[in-house]
């Protein structure tokens, strides 16, 4: 008996150490099959919001006739295809899901404001463009273990910085580093104000990117003639305080302001400025945690009438020393390139206000776009990166601004709201945008060698948006949500105590029949699931005036891994999807009308991307092992391009991943 109990023992103990044994297999490195030949650089450029389908904006048609001569190449060099993202079809959950190979139940990066257990709901616990969101590790860092060398130039989840030994600069909204953001200076109106709400504030919660002054009187050094009263203002920019005075010059006996003069200290003219200009890019300094850091900024006198409204737009420079690692890179992109335009206007969105917004936006796209572009060149020449990854966030600016989706895309309810005349004007315009992108495309391009792997994807695509849908209204009309207004500056103060069930970006409902007031804990009771149920029927029966459903799909908290593979533990108590034409809107208002016409036409967060092609994203990668001039037939997903790039790069693939490598394109 004792004999047969040691072998059982020492069979168990066997068995142990030959799972331990085949686990540490498989995290080794395969070998390599010696007749292939493997990738050993790689450029990854991805566009955010780079829509690209089979039926309005299909890009390889585009390319086929010419219009994207560099894509053409590239997918003459190799294969090509549509991307499906992942719900809910926003940046930070798809940019992981891009780099990880997994689906966000699995990398955990369940949107861009997540709130977990044992924090307020008031603010999000987790950002989702941060790196420390990820459950899983990146591309970059498994791939730098192995001793590949990384840039990572304005890439979402890559800071704060996960590089040892590469470059990473300015990862975008990862709270990490001096991040400063451009600014507009608007004539004191509080009824404009309350009109943007939190819209006027970095993700409806940080800065002010839209601020209401008014005129000051001050005195200076500077002979100025003006013809009516000049009006002074002092606009501080993170600490650097430029004074401008706005006169006119037209001496004509009646009040036409037509000019401002912009000065650091009101002795020296840094500009003179009228409607519609720009400045040259001028020095500063800014304030930071105690600190002085130079920088640059650049004016765009976006309006000025007559009477002195004016509405100033300071372009920020994006780089310095401390949003760069290592340091010294900043220096060496302002010296080789220039200051940083990272990409145009702000989210949300800033620009989409008046007439003179569109003219403002389209120039600073064109700086974003040249920026990048002689970026790619400075960076490839100067670092010589073994694997570059490149993000541009302009696209997504475009296509969910105001001034284009809605009037190009059948779908959309303003499409017969212009000629086509003007709609051949704004296809032009978004056809530009596109070729700026494959300009860049060209830069790389000229880069490769037989060993170069150069691939373009994006993280989602963009639909028309036709109402916005404010469901924090509807909840707070069936008495569900308690909250007041503040009547400067229109934004909402909710009451939490007496709150029952909210609607938080971008697609979470939280809920608890005793409020949600304090470090929100998860409800469990026959009184949670009977109030759970009354939000669903709820939401299911809502219907707009034409009688639209506006609800795709709504699934419970425990269900989200299953039905939209989503984490548990950072997701609200319902998550829901809207029909395409709508958009989930946080905002509450006085009047607590549930349907609202939104000034942007252009959406695509809380979207089933597997139902809506306008989701879709490009994919096209050229290089070793890879088939050239071929199509790949059906729409892959997004988690299948990690593994495809790690087989290329003949590489392990990690047990994590839950994409597939796409092998009909492999030679």
């Amino acid at each position: 008996m004792k004999l047969f109990k040691y072998l059982i023992i020492f069979s168990l103990i066997l068995l142990i150490l030959g799972c331990s044994k085949q686990e540490q297999i498989e995290q080794e490195e395969l070998p390599l099959e010696l007749d292939k030949v493997y990738a050993e650089k790689v450029y990854w450029f991805i566009p955010d919001g780079m829509r690209a389908e089979p039926d309005l904006f299909n890009i390889f048609r585009w390319a086929e006739e010419g219009k994207l001569p560099n894509i053409k190449r590239l997918m003459d060099m190799g294969s090509y295809g549509f991307t499906i993202p992942t719900f809910p079809s926003h940046t930070p959950t798809n940019f992981a899901s891009l780099f990880t190979g997994a689906y966000p139940e699995v990398h955990g990066v369940a949107d861009g404001p997540m709130r977990v257990e044992g924090n307020p709901l008031a603010r999000p616990s987790i950002g989702g463009f941060s790196s420390v969101a990820k459950k899983v590790p990146p591309i970059w860092t498994i791939l730098e273990e192995q001793g590949m060398d990384f840039v990572l130039l304005s890439v979402p989840g890559s800071t704060p910085p996960e590089l040892r030994n590469g470059i990473t600069i300015r990862g975008r909204w990862g709270g990490w580093g001096a991040d400063f953001h451009s600014i507009i200076y608007e004539k004191k109106s509080t009824e404009q104000r309350k009109k943007l709400a939190k819209g006027s504030r970095l993700f409806f919660l940080g800065k002010e990117l839209t601020q209401f002054i008014e005129p000051t009187r001050t005195q200076w050094n500077i002979n100025i003639e003006s013809f009516s009263k000049p009006l002074d203002l002092e606009l501080d920019i993170y600490g650097s305080i430029v004074y401008t005075k706005i006169i006119d010059t037209t001496n004509d006996k009646q009040t036409n302001y037509d000019k401002a003069i912009f000065s650091k200290d009101k002795e020296n003219k840094e500009a003179l400025l009228g409607e519609g200009e720009w400045s040259n890019w001028i020095p500063v300094n800014f304030k930071w945690s105690k600190k002085d850091i130079g920088s640059f900024i650049k004016i765009n006198m976006i309006k000025l009438e007559d009477n002195g409204f004016f509405r100033i737009r300071f372009v920020v420079n994006n780089l310095n020393k401390y949003i760069v690692e290592p340091a010294r890179v900043s220096d060496e992109l302002i010296q080789g390139v220039g200051p940083m335009v990272d990409f145009v206007d702000n989210f949300p969105p800033q620009l989409i206000y008046y007439p003179e917004d569109k003219k403002a936006f389209l120039q600073e796209a064109g700086m974003s776009f040249e920026w990048h572009r002689q970026a790619a060149d400075f960076i490839f020449k100067e670092y010589d990166p073994d694997f570059f990854i490149h993000n541009i966030y302009t696209p997504n600016q475009m296509l969910t601004s105001r001034w284009w989706l809605g009037y190009i895309d059948p779908s959309s309810a303003r499409y017969n709201d212009v000629s086509e005349t003007e709609r051949e004007v704004l296809w032009n315009q978004v056809e530009w945008m596109y070729k700026k992108l494959d300009d860049i495309i060209g830069e790389a391009i000229e880069q490769m060698d037989e060993k170069s792997l150069v691939i373009l994807s994006s993280d989602h695509g963009a639909t028309p948006l036709d109402k916005w849908v404010r469901l924090n209204n509807l909840f707070a009309k069936e008495g569900l949500l308690k909250f007041t207004i503040n009547k400067e500056t229109g934004e909402p103060i909710i009451d939490w105590e007496n709150t029952k069930v909210i609607y938080l970006k971008m697609d979470n409902i939280y809920i608890d029949p005793n409020g949600l007031e304090g470090d929100w804990i998860r409800a469990s009771s026959q009184d949670y699931e009977k109030l759970r149920d009354k939000v669903i029927i709820i939401l299911d029966e809502l219907r707009d005036d034409k009688d639209n459903k506006i609800l795709s799909k709504i699934v419970k908290w425990e269900d989200a891994p299953e039905f939209l593979d989503l984490p548990k533990d950072r997701v609200g108590d319902l998550i829901v999807a809207n029909a395409p034409g709508y958009g989930w809107n946080e905002e509450v208002t006085e009047d607590l009308q549930i349907f609202d016409i939104p000034l942007k036409t252009g959406y695509k967060q809380a979207i089933l991307p597997k139902e809506v092609n306008a989701m879709w994203t490009p994919f096209i990668i050229a290089g070793p092992g890879v088939k050239q001039g071929f199509m790949i037939k059906e729409p892959i997903s997004v988690v299948d391009q990690f593994p495809t790039i790690m087989e290329l790069l003949g590489k392990n693939i990690p047990k994590h991943v839950q994409g597939r490598v796409i092998d009909e394109i492999l030679e």
